[in-house]
């Protein structure tokens, strides 16, 4: 007991008091020096060179500073390190406090590469201005970042741009190297326009064929100058096409309805191998060399050629919900006042608000559904309170027919938006789905017609008008074989053609197979095999072989051109008026990058 009571006078009298050390906010303050029988300190929470001063053996000053200065604050005791009384804890109290050290590298410290990765990932994915490394507060927070061993510093404009332009050479040279070890590939293409600008996107989607996984990545954007005419189109993409060696790998290249891009496809298609094999013998004829080599080079600066052209199976259907829009014209011409008021003036919107607690929604050119979805939300209000917001508005009022009218055109509607919903999917729609797509919506709208009272005909006229419209996808062959190929689809899709053989013994024979015996040794047995698997995944393919190879080809391809149209909705957010003086190239590299996800999954050690 003596000792201990020595041990606590000689700290007292040689450093900071023991009062000090082992309150519990002795943290907020910083020790400075002693003075006689006082002590000097900081308050941390001041953030100043002020300093305090108080008893050795007493905190009566710093308390009072922490309640007048600091009231607001929410003070934290700090943890107990040991009891009072304990020999071990007093001999830890240190005689001066301890300085930290900047000196020696942070534990999370990174490389300046790393933080040139960071930086570019935030600007790109951000899609802020390049000149953002040149903020006086950006600069700022990057300097506390620690790189090994001393404070970060942001690169200048100048060398910012010139490591994006590097990452991008490296993305490019990735990306080539990746399209190299793909054998079945197909593209989309669009051309967007804004700022009284116009650009060509193009972006390919492909099947890995080690995990079956659909894959994809942006291409192009490149500045499109002059008329949109088909053979400007041809031109720029068999370009792009050739400067990414993919010409002869290309299986299809889905496009919007515009003729432009029809025609391109029409007029530059690939002449068909002649099938003649009538062997005629043939006077031998003479020709200059010269002049062939010459009609060869002549013919090979004018060639352009293009993949097979697949036309957007959501503009299509699209063009089938725009036709019945007029199937009712007093019931959406009401429908189109609330929409104008209810966008146009605070009011009107403050006004529905208050009736249905909701906003209506607007229908959007631009957006698929978006016409469905708003006439869904009036069919869902009650006709009394649907009449006292037109009443309020000034509009004409709806009856019960119209209002009938209305409920009934969305459910006839409601499957051909969910045919919509899927068809423009980009991760799991191939075009093998389009096929087993429009068969589900023909059944299921037909399904619809027996509840109907007003517009019992429509049913039929979507049928009918998919039919129409579909008819090149519901007799193609490629279509049938891209949807039997989908494990997903496999069974729906061939049942038509193997119930046929139902009740054969010698058939039954020929389809089952014995433990021991090679089934893949023919192509029957592997499609034999294959439509009597279970599994659905499309990672199954992977037993067999050649429907996996066939399933490769047919199925690279989407069923809509919406991919390259999600392109140019982040082109917006790059292209804008504050940043006229980007370059075309520039705009397209950040795009890629933004687009390709090149600066995703940086690692720091």
């Amino acid at each position: 007991l003596l000792h201990i009571c020595t041990t606590i006078m000689a700290a007292v009298e040689d450093g900071p008091g023991m009062c000090f050390l082992s309150w519990k906010y002795s943290h907020y303050f910083s020790f400075v020096l002693e003075k006689d029988r006082n002590i000097v300190v900081n308050c941390t929470l001041c953030g100043g060179s002020k300093t305090l001063s108080t008893s050795k053996t007493s905190n009566s000053n710093l308390m009072k500073h922490l309640q007048k200065q600091h009231a607001s604050t929410n003070l934290v005791e700090k943890e107990p390190e040991g009891n009072v009384g304990d020999s071990s804890s007093v001999d830890a109290i240190p005689a001066k406090q301890r300085k930290l050290d900047f000196g020696q590298p942070a534990a999370q410290s990174i490389t300046q590469p790393q933080l040139h990765r960071l930086i570019a990932r935030y600007v790109v994915e951000d899609m802020k201005p390049i000149s953002t490394v040149e903020s006086h507060a950006f600069r700022q927070l990057i300097s506390h970042i620690p790189v090994r061993g001393r404070a970060g510093k942001a690169p200048s404009r100048k060398t910012f741009s010139s490591f994006l332009d590097q990452e991008y050479a490296n993305m490019e040279s990735e990306l080539k190297n990746t399209l190299d070890m793909v054998e079945y590939i197909s593209t989309t293409a669009d051309i967007w326009t804004v700022h009284n600008k116009s650009f060509l996107g193009v972006t390919a989607h492909w099947i890995n064929a080690q995990n079956m996984k659909c894959e994809k990545a942006a291409l192009a954007c490149r500045r499109f100058l002059g008329r949109h005419t088909y053979d400007s189109i041809a031109s720029e993409l068999d370009n792009i096409n050739s400067s990414h060696g993919l010409s002869f790998k290309i299986t299809s290249t889905v496009t919007d309805n515009g003729s432009n891009f029809v025609k391109a496809f029409k007029v530059y298609q690939p002449a068909p191998e002649s099938d003649d094999s009538e062997s005629e013998e043939d006077e031998v004829t003479f020709v200059s060399i010269g002049d062939v080599l010459q009609n060869a080079a002549d013919d090979a600066d004018d060639a352009i050629s293009l993949p097979p052209h697949q036309r957007c199976a959501l503009y299509t259907m699209n063009l089938i919900s725009s036709a019945t829009k007029t199937i009712y014209r007093s019931a959406t011409t009401k429908c189109g006042g609330l929409w104008n008021k209810a966008s146009r003036s605070t009011v009107a919107a403050e006004i529905v608000e208050d009736i249905i607690a909701k906003k209506l929604l607007v229908p959007c050119t631009t957006r698929w559904n978006s016409f469905y979805y708003a006439l869904e939300r009036i069919s869902k209000i009650p006709v009394v309170e649907l009449n006292t917001i037109s009443s309020t508005l000034q509009l004409k009022c709806f009856n019960e027919r119209e209002h009938q009218c209305i409920r009934e055109y969305c459910a006839v509607m409601k499957p051909l938006t969910v045919a919509l919903d899927i068809l423009q999917g980009e991760d799991h729609c191939f075009y093998g789905t389009l096929l087993p797509t429009l068969e589900s919506l023909m059944t299921k709208t037909l399904a619809i017609k027996n509840g109907l009272q007003i517009l019992v005909g429509l049913p039929d006229t979507v049928v009918q008008a998919v039919k129409t419209r579909f008819a090149h996808v519901l007799g193609s062959e490629d279509a049938l074989l891209a949807a039997v190929t989908l494990p997903k689809f496999k069974l729906r899709t061939s049942a038509t053609n193997t119930t046929q053989h139902a009740g054969s013994s010698k058939e039954d024979e020929f389809f089952s197979f014995e433990e021991n015996e090679d089934i893949y040794a023919t192509a029957e047995g592997e499609v034999a095999e294959y439509l009597k698997s279970g599994a659905t995944g499309l990672d199954s393919l992977n037993h067999f072989p050649m429907i996996k190879k066939l399933s490769l080809k047919l199925n690279a391809a989407t069923s809509s051109s919406a991919p390259v149209e999600r392109r140019f909705s982040l082109g917006n957010l790059i292209l804008t008026p504050k940043r006229n003086k980007l370059s075309d190239h520039k705009f397209e590299k950040l795009l890629l990058l933004r687009n390709n996800r090149w600066f995703d999954g940086i690692k720091v050690e």
